[in-house]
């Protein structure tokens, strides 16, 4: 089954890439990105959250890193295989002082954030204090400083480890950020308080997107939200949904109808993007319609239950999440991995395996789930 799903990707990947690669897309020149800088949540956090707070625990990350890695997974994370794509390193956290090489880009993403400013600390819902608005501040500040460091440099190997300046108008900029809105609202609004708050929400999206513009950024690879309807957490305390609240596949319907409400208005501000910044080169990925699909074939794609989590122990009511201990029945319970990670699809009942993400990675990168259909390699080129 492990072969047959191996041999399908590889499938996906040649065709895809070959659409990605022919039509239009030939006559276009492979983009050459020096550097990769990031802006999001625990999806695209490779390392921010865990510096600045409580580091992630094993046994995140071992099933590539064969360590902690600051990342929400076994291993790597979609912006993971964005870096692979383009042929750069993976992405160090802005927030990680210790040993981080910022020439080739950095990551200003955090677990638990989100678009809009948070009005909670990290200690009560595990919301980041480090929202967009703040990422794009610690962009403004990085970009300025690291130019005073690399013209006060004195030796070579001090401004290798820092971004040219010329670079940042050639970098690929990308967003991975929304979830934790439509999370906080679920659990704060109404569906139609949460609703009539989204155009507001966009906005500051489209508004950090302008900022780096104006910084000289024009590439910009940005992600809709996902299936937030389809995450296990949904089911941890509700374990006998009444009749019409999940969908045909399992999931709760009203959240993903929130999220496919949220995608919309994201893609029709993107369109406005374009004509606001006639420079831009502005991707919209479709993240939604490639996890949806994964979750609702899980089981003919070769994968395990979707809604069952790989990593964490949750019986009964009783959670102890991964990586986590906790003493039950006056025994004591680790939060383990499952045997094979590989085989499933949620990691953690909020964040994905590394399999799931390469699988995302492989029907997004190509050009087959975007807008316009171009291939990331070649998206520094407006269409």
């Amino acid at each position: 089954m492990l072969f047959w799903r191996a041999l399908v990707a590889g499938f996906l990947l040649f065709t895809w890439g070959g659409l990605g690669v022919s039509g239009v897309t030939n006559k276009l020149p492979p983009c050459e990105f020096p550097a990769i800088y990031n802006f999001g949540d625990s999806n695209s956090d490779t390392g921010g959250i865990s510096a600045a707070f409580e580091p992630i625990r094993a046994p995140h990350g071992e099933g590539f890193f064969h360590k902690p890695a600051g990342r929400d997974s076994d291993g790597r994370l979609i912006v993971d295989f964005i870096a692979e794509s383009v042929k750069l390193p993976y992405l160090g956290a802005y927030l990680n002082s210790l040993g981080t090489n910022f020439r080739h880009g950095a990551n200003f993403a955090t677990g638990g954030s989100t678009i809009g400013k948070p009005n909670e600390t990290i200690y009560e819902y595990g919301i980041s204090p480090f929202f967009l608005g703040m990422q794009i501040t610690q962009f403004n500040q990085f970009k300025a400083r690291t130019k005073e460091l690399y013209d006060e440099a004195k030796i070579a190997s001090d401004r290798d480890k820092l971004p040219r300046q010329e670079d940042f108008a050639k970098a690929m900029y990308t967003f991975d950020i929304g979830q934790n809105d439509l999370s906080v609202g679920f659990r704060k609004m109404s569906f139609d308080q949460l609703r009539a708050a989204i155009p507001d929400i966009v906005n500051q999206l489209a508004s950090a997107v302008q900022n780096i513009y104006q910084q000289g950024g024009r590439a910009f690879w940005i992600h809709n939200t996902g299936p937030i309807g389809c995450l296990p957490t949904n089911f941890f305390y509700n374990h006998n949904p009444p009749p019409g609240f999940l969908d045909e596949h399992g999931c709760v319907k009203d959240q993903n109808n929130m999220a496919v409400e949220f995608n919309r208005q994201l893609k029709e501000r993107v369109i406005k993007l374009r004509t606001e910044l006639p420079e831009a080169a502005i991707t919209y990925v479709d993240v939604y319609a490639t996890k949806y699909e994964l979750i609702s074939n899980a089981k003919t794609l070769g994968y395990a239950d979707p809604f069952k989590v790989c990593c964490g122990y949750h019986e009964n009511y009783h959670h102890v999440w991964c990586g986590n201990k906790a003493t039950i029945n006056k025994t004591e319970v680790y939060g383990a991995s499952c045997e094979d990670p590989s085989k499933s699809i949620s990691w953690d009942g909020v964040h994905y395996t590394q399999a799931a993400n390469q699988w995302v990675a492989n029907h997004t990168l190509y050009g087959s789930l975007t807008d316009p259909p171009i291939p990331i390699t070649q998206a520094c080129h407006r269409q």
